[in-house]
């Protein structure tokens, strides 16, 4: 009767221990998957802002029709989540948000956002 009592005890530690490893790799891909995210909403804001750019007239400070000259926000280059470039060109701006936390080795968490003047599109590079 002990043998059996110790196998079902090994067997026991054995299934728990595998339920916490199923947790962790949950956590970690919901932390992934949420940073993520967040770069991807504050990316998004900031192609809103240069739409607007791109409409308002240039006496008004403005654009005029071209994202030339449009760049971000100082205080809003490096935020909580992450940080942001743009590369802009009269008919496009690329916005690419990376990261601030490494997420597995030395990766951190990238996106990024092409601006056209009526639409945007995402990729997610890391």
């Amino acid at each position: 009767m002990g043998q059996q009592q110790l196998l079902l005890i090994l067997l026991g530690v054995i299934v728990v221990g595998m339920a916490i490893v199923a947790g962790i790799d949950l956590f970690t891909a919901n932390a992934i998957e949420s940073k993520r995210d967040l770069l991807l909403h504050e990316c998004v804001e900031l192609s809103s802002m240069a739409q607007q750019y791109y409409r308002k007239p240039k006496e008004m400070g403005g654009g005029g029709r071209s994202f030339d000259g449009w760049d971000i926000p100082s205080n809003l280059t490096s935020t909580e989540n992450g940080h942001f470039k743009a590369a802009v060109n009269s008919s496009s701006v690329v916005i690419t948000g990376t990261g601030n936390e490494v997420v597995t080795g030395s990766d951190s968490v990238k996106v990024q956002v092409t601006v056209y003047p009526d639409k945007y599109t995402t990729v997610i590079l890391k």
